[in-house]
């Protein structure tokens, strides 16, 4: 077994080399690009789902995919520390600048130029070469009123016109989407009815935890009917085999069925695992088929490195209070968790516990799947609680 010719690519948005049980989602994506191309009316997506469930993955598949059907692309990862603005205006000012390369006449490319540079004096945020960069004259009184959710329709208002001007489209794909604040996800939600209304050539593709269809109720009541919000979830048995099985047969190697069987049940089927346990079972694997017994074998070094590099380094980003917290919700077994069961294992008023699962929401740590209970956002993440908590206990 070669290393070097091994197939499976753990990693953060690593596309894996059998993109298994994905077809619908893409599919969905398809119809969206399409029909917003042709000017019919198609609601934009916001994908959901735990951390290494492949969401960025596919957000990278899909801008291939609007690629090809001749969008224009702006990809954003939001952060807390960055606001929306400082990650867009550029992108967009990049994306303007090819338009008005592309041949043929008009001028909705030279006003949406305008109204970005009034939209960057607007919001008066410092942009540095980016602000020099638009050796243009502001459109006064387009985009510079200072307020993001109207300026964000107008900015927006006018990319569509250009790329309808220039026969294009754009896609904007924003990964790490729940970590805009509300009133950036407020914006981007007007902005996207407000490209519906007008059927422009703009589509929005996200991604995010759980939390998101919530944050996109509060924001606008309408998000439900301008978003589809699909669930992307774990793969079923036959899948994740397919994604653990196909790569393998192409380089002439193949999987026994109990093997197949042993590393679903370990990973219960979210993809970011079975890349982690594919790749390391190849590399202690001395020939094919890959067995059960080399499962087993490689479990613990598997599972090691998942502590030590997935699940620790999320855990000690948090405070003590946080970290306890979670340890009592791993204390009650697999999840999820009633938030009154986890205030009795700590022995604390629940009403005291509020800023702390408040944090634990913002960091992306936990999710509330429904009233007044509570969820890990990170499979398997009980079960590395628990074992930490034994490591403690030997000490």
């Amino acid at each position: 077994m070669d290393n070097i010719r091994n197939p499976f690519s753990p990693g953060a948005g690593s596309p894996p080399p059998e993109l298994a049980g994905r077809d619908a989602i893409l599919e969905l994506a398809n119809v969206l690009f399409g029909r917003v191309r042709l000017k019919r009316s198609e609601k934009s997506m916001m994908m959901t789902g735990l951390r290494g469930v492949g969401k960025t993955v596919l957000l990278n598949e899909m801008e291939r995919m609007a690629l090809h059907d001749g969008y224009r692309t702006l990809f954003l990862e939001a952060q807390e520390s960055k606001s929306l603005v400082l990650l867009l205006v550029p992108q967009l000012r990049k994306l303007l600048f090819d338009l008005d390369r592309v041949a043929g006449g008009g001028e909705k490319v030279r006003r949406a130029l305008a109204v970005l540079k009034s939209f960057i004096g607007g919001v008066k945020v410092s942009l540095g070469d980016v602000e020099i960069g638009l050796d243009i004259d502001p459109e006064k009184g387009s985009a510079d009123s200072g307020d993001l959710e109207v300026d964000l329709s107008s900015l927006f208002v006018a990319v569509g016109e250009a790329a309808e001007e220039r026969k294009s489209a754009v896609a904007i794909l924003i990964d790490e989407i729940q970590y805009l604040s509300s009133s950036e996800l407020n914006a981007i939600i007007m902005a996207m009815h407000k490209m519906q209304q007008r059927q422009l050539p703009v589509v929005l593709v996200a991604a995010g935890l759980p939390i998101l269809p919530g944050l996109a109720g509060e924001a606008k009541s309408y998000a439900e009917r301008l978003f589809n919000f699909p669930d992307i979830g774990a793969l079923n048995e036959q899948d994740a085999a397919k994604a653990l099985q196909e790569p393998v047969v192409e380089a002439g190697v193949s999987f026994d069925g109990d093997a197949l069987h042993e590393i679903f049940r370990l990973t219960k089927g979210y993809p970011y695992f079975l890349q982690e346990w594919g790749y390391q079972v190849w590399n202690q694997a001395e020939s094919s088929p890959i067995t059960l017994s080399v499962v087993e074998k490689t479990t613990r070094l598997v599972v090691n490195r998942l502590d030590e590099n997935f699940f620790r380094v999320r855990f000690n980003r948090l405070t003590d209070r946080e970290k306890k917290y979670l340890r009592a919700m791993a204390e009650l077994g697999p999840g999820p968790y009633r938030s009154a069961d986890i205030s009795t294992t700590l022995g604390v008023d629940i009403t005291a516990l509020s800023s702390v699962r408040s944090g634990l929401i913002k960091k992306g740590m936990i999710y509330s799947p429904s009233h007044g209970v509570m969820a890990f956002t990170v499979p398997l993440f009980d079960e590395f609680m628990r074992r930490a908590m034994l490591e403690v206990d030997g000490e």
